[in-house]
């Protein structure tokens, strides 16, 4: 009697123990992953374009940065009859052919009356529609949220599936080089349904959203998203 008491008060402290953290780690690996949504289309950059477009965001592609540019300098003019915007200090946004466009950028955080800004995203995620922006000095978080107006280049090779591929490539590119001061997942414009039950749009942060995906892009996957929608 006293010796099977003892093996029954044995296993309660024994599971009452706060566990290692290898055995954490384990147990966290056992569990897997939950299956992903499906995504819109087969292929991942059709996926993201129409979930921007799904999120209320316009999108569209160039092949090269002097392409870019000059899509940028359109987009600009047919909105703002002005090509002035503020971008972040990223060297790869200070490395763009401006001039081929005229495009007049200012490099830093934007400030009161300025209202179109530019950012550099690391990735995209296809499954949400988001791009994944590192956030410091380069990139100032401010850039992000503030202004009226939010343009974003990313690269076509750094579109991903899921928010599960967006993390480890996070979390690789994390082990190699300083933290960020922030790390921003935008799926959007600002939107808020609080004011009398109505969505929105700019309430508190950018009222349009503008991705640019740079790079190889399979042919007419922007114009399937944009039928897909109905946009």
């Amino acid at each position: 009697m006293s010796s099977a008491r003892s093996e029954i008060l044995a296993r309660l402290r024994k599971s009452s123990k706060e566990p290692d953290r290898n055995t954490i780690t384990r147990g966290q690996w056992s569990l897997g992953r939950a299956p992903a949504a499906p995504l819109p289309a087969a292929d991942t950059c059709e996926a993201f374009f129409i979930n921007v477009i799904k999120n209320h965001g316009t999108v569209d592609s160039t092949g090269s940065r002097s392409d870019t540019v000059s899509a940028i300098g359109a987009y600009l003019y047919e909105n703002f009859r002005s090509k002035r915007l503020v971008a972040g200090n990223d060297p790869r946004l200070a490395a763009m052919p401006w001039r081929d466009a005229g495009v007049l950028p200012r490099f830093g955080g934007v400030e009161e009356g300025e209202h179109v800004a530019l950012s550099f995203a690391r990735l995209a995620v296809a499954e949400t529609g988001a791009v994944v922006t590192f956030t410091g000095k380069a990139n100032p978080a401010a850039n992000n949220l503030l202004p009226e107006h939010h343009l974003v280049l990313v690269e076509a090779e750094d579109i991903v599936a899921t928010l599960e591929d967006a993390w480890d490539r996070i979390n690789a590119e994390l082990e190699k080089a300083p933290r960020p001061r922030g790390i921003n997942f935008i799926a959007g414009p600002s939107s808020t349904g609080d004011i009398e039950g109505q969505l929105v749009y700019g309430a508190h942060g950018p009222r349009s959203w503008h991705v640019i995906v740079v790079g190889e892009v399979p042919a007419g996957a922007l114009e399937r998203a944009q039928a897909a929608v109905g946009s």
